[in-house]
């Protein structure tokens, strides 16, 4: 079980990526704006320009994903389930929840969620 000062430490892991990642998104957003105003003079400037786009929309929908993930992780502070694994409802290892702030799963129950997809 964590600590009172050790899932403070974790909200503000937390809250600080999740800012990171918003500004990350409209820096993104606006680089996608940007390229859009741009004069197009040949197929070799179409196709570094699609490229561009596809890659900064994949990264987007990654980034979206993780700001759920982050959210989650914010309610299960409010709900006193934070570090507590989906599965088998044991603590997560506080090694794990250092590397990936807002695991929903412990190292054996990840791997077996990972090998049933």
């Amino acid at each position: 079980m964590l600590t009172k000062e050790q899932l403070q430490d974790f909200k503000k892991k937390l809250i600080k990526r999740n800012d990171k990642i918003i500004l990350n998104l409209r820096e993104l957003e606006n680089d996608i704006i940007n390229i859009r105003d741009k004069d197009i003079h040949d197929e070799g400037d179409d196709a570094a320009i699609f490229t561009e786009t596809n890659l900064d929309n994949a990264i987007i929908e990654q980034l979206h994903r993780e700001l759920g993930e982050i959210e989650l992780a914010f309610d299960k502070i409010r709900n006193d389930l934070y570090g507590i694994c989906e599965m088998c409802e044991e603590p997560i290892g506080i090694e794990r929840l250092e590397v990936k702030n807002f695991a929903r799963f412990c190292i054996t129950c990840r791997e077996i969620n990972e090998k049933t997809k």
